[in-house]
């Protein structure tokens, strides 16, 4: 088989498509009403929460983290970091970019508490 019929033979695919084959990825799947119920269920039964919206990376899109008082969290993707700190400030909760202002120590406490069965 010469080699301009392997090309020849090769199937036309759009871009993207093309490149989810090549790399092996899926589409993320979106935000929905869901997300934003749990989220409102979180901010409801506990207290001193703050949000940190985290930027969109190549296995998620941009999530929000919501963080008790006590470290305990939870994770959701949302539509958008706008819609995220609005949903944050609608609920009187400090929100901030976890991009600049990194993780809260007491959510990796929390965590660590967790693992070790305390």
């Amino acid at each position: 088989m010469a080699l301009w019929d392997r090309l020849r033979r090769r199937p036309r695919t759009s871009g993207p498509l093309r490149d989810a084959a090549r790399t092996g990825s899926t589409r993320v799947r979106a935000a929905d009403a869901a997300d934003a119920a749990h989220l409102e269920q979180f901010l409801g039964s506990r207290r001193g929460v703050e949000g940190f919206v985290e930027p969109r990376t190549a296995v998620s899109e941009i999530t929000l983290l919501l963080v008790a008082h006590d470290g305990e969290w939870t994770r959701r993707r949302v539509p958008s970091a706008a819609w995220a700190h609005a949903f944050c400030n609608g609920h009187g909760v400090p929100s901030y970019d976890a991009a600049v202002v990194g993780i809260p120590q007491r959510m990796r406490d929390y965590n660590r508490r967790r693992a070790q069965g305390l």
